[in-house]
């Protein structure tokens, strides 16, 4: 009786292993800075980029997913945390004297799918946490090698030359931290190391996905570039037509070929659901070391299309439509509600502001379940509502790369404009060019009425209202 209850009890566990072992990978690649039109599927020129194509060709690519927020901190606490993140109070781009953080009790997308049985791991840029405790391992992240902010946050002009002039800004940074785990590790301190972490960070997310390849597993690969200071690592300097910017596209488009050739290499393929996409628009006064909004206006740093549209690729074979196109309204907070869905993991026990995608990504349904966007920035500044094609540009001071753009690394002057209210048809003027506001009132109001109901929930800074449901931030000693 007792040997029967032991090959009873090897039977399950081996089902239990079998059942676990068909939970789907997840791998998310996020860009710093890059532009909705930095490759050639979404319209550059001169720069190869086979193997950005051939996301394209194998997976499906969304022409309406938009960031959260325009900048870095906000737009990756919104794609962790399924919430706007003005909601959870981490905005802007943090720099090291912020003492914000994450909230750990916020639950992100690697510790929800950790307590659902996967390996968790993260190579790149966090940018929600200046300091220990406030670093990935604590967010649900089994593994963690990168550095904690943007790696122009250093002392350090963009030729790797140290900064000695005080009244820089940059004069009093530290120079910028490797961290492995929970403790620094060593530090950049010149551009020639500067352009060693791309080729890092890939060989040490191929390393994870092979030690990794009996078990479900969670890959965040949150690459540096192609944010200023442009690093392009040796190999790659000079291959393309466009300068070091457009090397740095291709060194891009190398990392992502090695994460697909390891999945073809290991079996894995077929079981794995691939994300590529970027945090936000491309920084668009740095002029040819910036990349390309694809036509849309302005860029990172504001809430025009520029800013927050950008490019995203989504491969899970027999499952995802291969040369698939998506048109549907989506943004990075749907992330978290849809890759829960897809590997059965549960969901936030607090509110969340996105939604599950799942049934569009299998092809079940054709209609979009997001209708409506809003575009936050600033502190808790409300400056936009999208409406299916629709978007409301709320009065607000905005930033602007109209002027003289920089060039060979330095950048230009930002200017600020007082935008007033007006209303665009991004169906017929994707380039928000066209103000059509007394040509259709009834969209003024029922978009007003949109804006109404985020500033009772989320608040809004430009008409003074705090909000009742936004959360707070963990603040480090």
């Amino acid at each position: 009786m007792r040997k029967m209850f032991v090959v009873i009890w090897a039977v399950l566990l081996t089902l239990g292993a079998i059942a676990q072992s068909k939970k789907p990978n997840v791998i998310v690649i996020l860009m710093d800075d890059m532009g909705y039109g930095d490759t050639e599927p979404y319209g550059m020129t001169g720069i190869p980029t086979p193997n950005f194509n051939r996301l394209t060709k194998e997976g499906t690519r969304f022409t309406h997913y938009n960031a959260a927020e325009p900048i870095c901190t906000a737009s990756r606490a919104a794609f962790l945390t399924g919430c706007y993140s003005n909601r959870i109070g981490m905005t802007g781009a943090m720099l090291p004297g912020d003492k914000r953080a994450l909230n750990p009790d916020e639950e992100t997308i690697a510790s929800l799918l950790k307590q659902d049985g996967y390996q968790t791991a993260m190579f790149g840029k966090w940018h929600l946490g200046n300091k220990a405790p406030f670093w990935p391992t604590h967010y649900g992240f089994d593994t963690f090698y990168g550095i904690p902010y943007s790696h122009d946050i250093w002392n350090r002009d963009h030729e790797g030359n140290l900064i000695t002039d005080k009244n820089d800004i940059r004069y009093s940074w530290p120079p910028l931290p490797l961290i492995e785990g929970d403790r620094v590790v060593d530090s950049i301190t010149s551009k020639q190391k500067l352009s060693e972490l791309c080729s890092t960070l890939t060989e040490r997310s191929v390393k994870f996905i092979k030690q990794n390849k009996s078990k479900p597993f969670f890959l965040y690969l949150a690459h540096t570039m192609p944010h200023v200071p442009l690093a392009p690592s040796v190999r790659f300097q000079g291959k393309s037509e466009l300068g070091p910017f457009g090397d740095e596209i291709m060194e891009l488009d190398w990392s992502i070929g090695q994460i697909l050739k390891t999945l073809r290499e290991e079996k894995l393929a077929d079981n794995t659901i691939l994300i590529v996409t970027s945090d936000n628009g491309p920084w668009l006064n740095y002029g040819d070391n910036a990349g390309s909004s694809g036509g849309f206006r302005e860029g990172k740093s504001t809430t025009w299309e520029g800013g927050t549209r950008v490019p995203f690729w989504l491969i899970w074979p027999s499952k995802v439509a291969a040369g698939g196109i998506n048109s549907m309204l989506m943004t990075n907070m749907d992330l978290l509600p849809t890759i829960v869905a897809a590997t059965g993991a549960r969901l936030p026990k607090k509110q969340i502001d996105g939604v599950n995608f799942l049934p569009v990504w299998l092809g079940k349904i054709q209609t979009d379940p997001r209708e409506v966007f809003f575009y936050y920035f600033g502190k808790n500044n409300l400056e936009g509502v999208r409406y299916k094609n629709w978007k409301l540009v709320l009065p607000h001071l905005s930033g602007t790369y109209t002027g003289l753009h920089g060039k060979n690394g330095n950048g230009g002057p930002i200017g600020k404009v007082n935008v007033p209210m007006a209303l665009y048809d991004l169906a017929h003027d994707p380039g928000e060019a066209y103000d059509v506001q007394q040509l259709y009132p009834e969209m003024v109001r029922k978009l007003t009425g949109f804006a109404e109901l985020a500033r009772k929930d989320m608040g809004d800074d430009l008409t003074g209202n705090p909000g009742k449901n936004r959360r707070t931030t963990a603040i480090a000693d």
